[in-house]
């Protein structure tokens, strides 16, 4: 029974990873093999150039998307780590009012609020800058830190923070020397969260980067396919590249993910 169960995983596994295989292997595909059929199971005759193409047209949107991934996770601990830890321990009066807002706030569809950020932005001057997309990308991660972080604050001891208090430590230095470096799972959780969220959203970027000089990288497959829709080796070599930093952060932190996501599910 165990080696059924074994080969029903590795079939439906197979399945999964199958559009993954296949972008990897018509990256490497030539233009003249594209339409083969049946086509290549494996790169026969393979060839670098789309990852040449690539590398020299689309390094600059890689690169805005790092920094608007990175502006997003910075921007999304420093207001959901403080709020978290008053909601969790210092309970403010709302603060259940205030959570049940964070939540319903996660249902609102991103296109709405795209229009909405649009009017504003258009307003204040920050349409089609990097900031702006920041901030909007920050809206979708926010919320959700919030929850995740409130829950695990919640479970750390009482004992440990009077300790803290006893010593004359006072809101904010129990908050950063005590409360955040026993955070650190769910943090790292958070973190990753928001950066995958800022790294690959098309809806904000679409509706609010358009027309910037500096756009994403979900811009630029876009810009790419519309512009070259038969150099699909190059296109999928684009795919390819974009997935790498979200599959590294997600190798790197998948023990750190796991502990924050269960962090206070479970209470003693």
């Amino acid at each position: 029974m165990r080696r059924v169960k074994t080969a029903i995983g590795l079939v439906l596994t197979a399945v999964m990873l199958f559009p993954v295989y296949w972008m990897i292997n018509v990256s490497f595909t030539r233009d003249q093999d594209m339409r083969k059929s049946p086509p290549n199971w494996f790169p026969v005759d393979g060839t670098l150039d789309g990852y040449r193409t690539v590398l020299d047209q689309q390094l600059p949107y890689l690169g805005v998307s790092l920094v608007v991934g990175l502006g997003t996770v910075a921007l999304t601990l420093v207001l959901a780590a403080p709020a978290a830890y008053s909601l969790a321990k210092l309970r403010p009066r709302g603060g259940a009012a205030l959570s049940f807002v964070l939540l319903v706030a996660q249902m609102i569809p991103g296109i709405i609020m795209a229009m909405g950020f649009y009017a504003i932005f258009l307003s204040t001057g920050v349409l089609n800058t990097v900031p702006g997309l920041i901030v909007a990308d920050s809206t979708l991660a926010v919320p959700f830190a919030v929850l995740i972080l409130t829950t695990f604050m919640s479970g750390i001891p009482e004992e440990l923070l009077q300790a803290a208090r006893t010593d004359g430590a006072g809101v904010v230095r129990t908050f950063v020397s005590i409360v955040l470096p026993v955070s650190r799972n769910s943090i790292i959780t958070v973190s990753l969260f928001a950066f995958l969220w800022a790294w690959s959203d098309f809806i904000f970027a679409s509706t609010l980067d358009q027309g910037g000089d500096h756009q994403p990288i979900t811009l630029g497959i876009y810009h790419y396919i519309g512009n070259n829709n038969q150099e699909w080796n190059a296109i999928m070599a684009t795919a390819v590249i974009a997935s790498i930093p979200a599959t590294i952060l997600l190798v790197v932190a998948q023990r750190y993910v796991a502990a924050g996501v269960t962090a206070g599910a479970v209470k003693d």
